[in-house]
């Protein structure tokens, strides 16, 4: 029984350090960004911008995960990144000036590395050690619960607070995560063996599999970054929706919360790749509904279906590349992040400069599922790669 509950407050650790990182320290800009439009003077263009240096960080970070092998400097920097996050949120509300705003955003970026490559590396090479299922359903729930909570906080804390007091609302409640984050997940332990004593021994993809793997993500990445990012202002200014993007960017939490323990399930059942490619294909229509559809319940139903299906990618494809190398998983996960990091500083920027050059964000949606449906394509690139890969392994040699 104390196993299961050592199990549950590591696991606890890896929620509270990704509604830190994520939903305080990352997406929180997302529902405040309309207020600081109106009330700080942050204009469209430089609001793309900012978004883009954030995920600039975040990339950033990624390369420093596929570098580290050490588990115990991993350790060291995921501690280091969750309070970068508290700092990086209290340095918003402190000053009007760009520079500084860019800055944050980026340590933001930095932080959230720390907690998604890092953090959840850590939690899953634990989880295999304590020869637990290589799942990470529940720790990912934490990222559906930071976009909600967040969204629920700025609908919450608007009548009384501008957008100032909230980035300080934010840090306060950022203090509170910060706790468990860092009490609940133990050091790790980097000999290599199991508690019953048997070696984790890594199993690489083939190369091909590797660049159509990470060609895919970046196309995931596309499609995400684009929603998360401008989703709260786009549904604004849609015909009879003023006001209620914050709604919708609360339903993508909700429902994200529980999504990536549903494709856990799916994964299970019909494979990871299969459940990959079902996770697009709803991805991209939920991307669609909101302007090819409109009206607050197909935006509703399109938000809660995007929720329900990005993050579920996300927890897919780390758990993949945990797999692969179960001694050191945040090396394959850096790699792909590299690639949907990349994609996340290029969405925000091009779809900012499409709005301010068409007055309207619709045309980021559409490039968005555009680039989505190719990453689907790619998806079924890979079942085939797959299938040479394991023809390859069973041949006899020569």
């Amino acid at each position: 029984m104390s196993e299961q509950k050592e199990r549950i407050k590591v696991l606890g650790a890896g929620i509270f350090s990704l509604i830190l990182v994520l939903g305080v320290a990352r997406f929180s800009y997302t529902p405040l960004l309309p207020l600081m439009q109106r009330q700080a003077g942050l204009g469209v263009a430089a609001a793309g911008w900012l978004a883009a240096i954030n995920y600039a960080g975040y990339l950033s970070g990624a390369i420093i995960a596929s570098l580290i092998s050490d588990l115990v400097l991993k350790d060291r920097l995921y501690r280091i990144g969750m309070v970068l996050a508290i700092v990086s949120t209290a340095v918003m509300g402190l000053t009007t000036d760009i520079t500084i705003w860019a800055i944050s955003r980026y340590v933001a970026g930095l932080s959230a590395a720390a907690g998604m490559l890092l953090g959840t590396g850590l939690i899953l090479n634990w989880l295999i050690r304590h020869n637990h299922r290589s799942e990470l359903g529940i720790h990912f729930a934490g990222i559906g619960l930071g976009i909600a909570g967040c969204s629920a906080a700025v609908m919450l804390f608007s009548p009384w607070l501008d957008w100032r007091q909230q980035w300080f609302a934010f840090t306060a409640l950022g203090c509170l995560l910060l706790v468990p984050a860092l009490r609940w997940l133990p050091r790790p332990d980097p000999s290599g063996l199991t508690t019953t004593g048997q070696k984790m021994q890594d199993h690489p993809p083939s190369p091909l599999y590797l660049r159509v793997f990470m060609a895919a993500y970046f196309c995931a990445g596309f499609g995400y970054v684009v929603s998360t990012t401008f989703i709260v202002a786009i549904v604004n200014k849609l015909p009879g929706l003023a006001g209620q993007g914050n709604l919708v960017f609360l339903a993508i939490g909700l429902g994200a919360a529980p999504a990536c323990i549903n494709w856990d399930f799916i994964a299970r059942r019909t494979g990871d790749l299969n459940a990959l490619i079902l996770a697009a294909v709803l991805q991209i229509v939920g991307i669609l509904l909101p302007v090819v559809v409109g009206g607050l319940t197909a935006t509703l139903f399109g938000a809660l279906l995007f929720g329900g299906t990005f993050i579920g990618m996300v927890s897919l494809v780390l758990s993949m590349a945990g797999r692969y190398y179960p001694t050191r998983p945040a090396k394959m996960m850096g790699k792909m992040t590299l690639s949907y990091g990349t994609a996340q500083i290029i969405g925000p920027a091009i779809t900012g400069s499409l709005a301010s050059q068409l007055g309207s964000y619709n045309a980021g949606l559409y490039v968005a599922a555009g680039v989505m449906a190719v990453g689907t394509l790619l998806l079924l690139v890979l079942k085939v790669v797959e299938t040479r890969d394991a023809r390859h392994a069973l041949a006899p040699v020569a």
